[in-house]
Parts: C-alpha cells; sequence; structure tokens
C-alpha cells in the first residue's frame, strides 16, 4: 500500500465518495433550480406516450405528462423526504444509543422495549399508519423514522460498548468523569464516522420506503409526481414497448440509492482508518 493509499485524508483514492456526492448534489441542484419545460401536474392530451424525442426528452406517460419534468419535480419531493426522516433518526437514535451504553437498569429497559418494537413488521406498520392519517406527507416522515431510529440506536450502543472498554475511558471513569461526559466528550467523537456512514445509508433506506409506500399509492396524492408513483404507472405499459414511463424515474432512485451507498462505503473506510 502507498502511502497516498494510506492516508486517511487522501480523498482522491475514494472513487465511490466523489461519484456518489456528484450524483446527489446534481439531483439536488436540479431538484431546486432546474427549469421544467413542461407543468408537470398539467397534461397534454395530444401527446399521450410519446417515445423520448426532442421535443420530450423522456417521453410522455398514458395520461400526456412530460416525464422529465415529473421526474425532476417528484426529486423535490421524495429527497427532502428522505433526507429528512434519516437526519431525524440520527439525531434521535444517536443519543438513545449512547445513552444504553451506561451501566444500569434503564439501558436494559430500552434494549428490551427496543426488541419487542423490532418484533413488528415495521414497513407494514409505516404504511398502516400513513394510511390512517390521511396520507399526510410529516407522516411519511415519521413512518421513516419508526423505522430507520432503532437500527442508529442498535450501532451506536454496539460501536459505544466497544469503546467503552478503552483505556482512556478507563482513565476518565477513573478520573471522576460524570456520565454525560463520558458519553459526549469522549464517546461522541468516536463514533461520527459510523454517525455518517450509517446516515447515508438510512437515507438510501428511506429513499426506498419512500417509493414504496408513493408505489402503494400511500404518501403521495396524484396529480402530484413521486418516482414510486411514475414506477407503478408504467410498469403496466412494459409489456406493451412504453419502457420510458417507468424506466426514468427508477434510473433516478437507483442512481440516488446506490450513491448514498457508495458514499456510506467509503465515510466508512476514511473514519476506520483514521481510528488506526
Amino acid at each position: 500500500m502507498t502511502a497516498a493509499e494510506s492516508s486517511p485524508g487522501t480523498l482522491r483514492a475514494h472513487f465511490g465518495l466523489w461519484f456518489g456526492l456528484t450524483v446527489i448534489t446534481a439531483m439536488l441542484v436540479a431538484a431546486v433550480f432546474a427549469p421544467l419545460p413542461y407543468d408537470p401536474i398539467k397534461p397534454n392530451a395530444d401527446a399521450v406516450l410519446q417515445a423520448p424525442s426532442a421535443a420530450y426528452w423522456m417521453g410522455t406517460d398514458s395520461i400526456g405528462f412530460d416525464v422529465f419534468s415529473r421526474v425532476i419535480e417528484a426529486a423535490r419531493r421524495d429527497l427532502p423526504l428522505a433526507f429528512g426522516g434519516a437526519i431525524i433518526s440520527a439525531v434521535i437514535g444517536v443519543p438513545l444509543g449512547l445513552a444504553t451504553t451506561l451501566k444500569g437498569r434503564a439501558s436494559e429497559i430500552i434494549m428490551r422495549g427496543l426488541d419487542a418494537f423490532q418484533a413488528f413488521p415495521l414497513l407494514v406498520l409505516a404504511i398502516a399508519i400513513v394510511t390512517l392519517t390521511g396520507n399526510r406527507l410529516e407522516m411519511v416522515i415519521f413512518a421513516i423514522v419508526l423505522i430507520e431510529t432503532p437500527r442508529m440506536m442498535r450501532l451506536i450502543r454496539s460501536e459505544g460498548l466497544a469503546i467503552r472498554e478503552s483505556r482512556f475511558i478507563e482513565a476518565a471513569e477513573a478520573m471522576g468523569a460524570r456520565p454525560r461526559r463520558i458519553l459526549f466528550v469522549h464517546l461522541l467523537p468516536n463514533v461520527t464516522g459510523i454517525i455518517l456512514a450509517q446516515t447515508s445509508i438510512a437515507a438510501a433506506n428511506s429513499l426506498t420506503v419512500v417509493a414504496a409506500l408513493s408505489f402503494l399509492g400511500i404518501g403521495v396524492s396524484p396529480p402530484d409526481p413521486s418516482w414510486g408513483v411514475m414506477i407503478q404507472a408504467g410498469a403496466r405499459l412494459m409489456t406493451s414497448g412504453q419502457w420510458w414511463v417507468s424506466l426514468f424515474p427508477g434510473v433516478a432512485v437507483f442512481l440516488a440509492v446506490m450513491s448514498l451507498n457508495l458514499i456510506a462505503d467509503d465515510l466508512d473506510v476514511i473514519f476506520e482508518r483514521t481510528s488506526r
């Protein structure tokens, strides 16, 4: 291994990180600033199921919506939902995960409660919650938090328990450091890399949850676009040759999820080397 490859600060070696950041940044910039050639919620009855062309870059669907305009418009909704849910999951899950590394009955009660909660099929529970609350978008974020927070808690607890066996933690305890100081001064900085990597994974998972819910007609109400809604609308057209209706939103989901996972993988490698 060369010096450049072994250096934890050398980001040029991490193609996945750069590729993922480029794709996600491009999607966010497009979602915020890209001009839409056509109204994403106003169909053109004279342009139904048009194949990709100079006029319609990604073709049109069975109602006459421009697929390109709706893919961009869907990004304005799906990406904030996914990122918002992932960030909130980290904000809740990290402190709770750190707290469960403390010795005592409270930590055991929290973990046993978490075990019982995770015994339920969380995606099914999320579908029920969003459906019963009227398909409100804020409940989609709540569903994401419901699914991702326990995962974050378990990971942080696992890493935190391993770090608590370190000598510098023993020294801090011997010097009379309070539990709060141990958690947030000694443990938290040493799990930063894990938090960033897991938040990226949570965002990828959250995007698939958003797409799955909207594919089932939950969370986003037509004619508002969502990648999952568009994939569902185009799925039945694949056999008749109109492949573009579901292909392009499917590619958008694939690229976003793949990019977030690549970012997580390289962050894990970078911070693992740093810890060494």
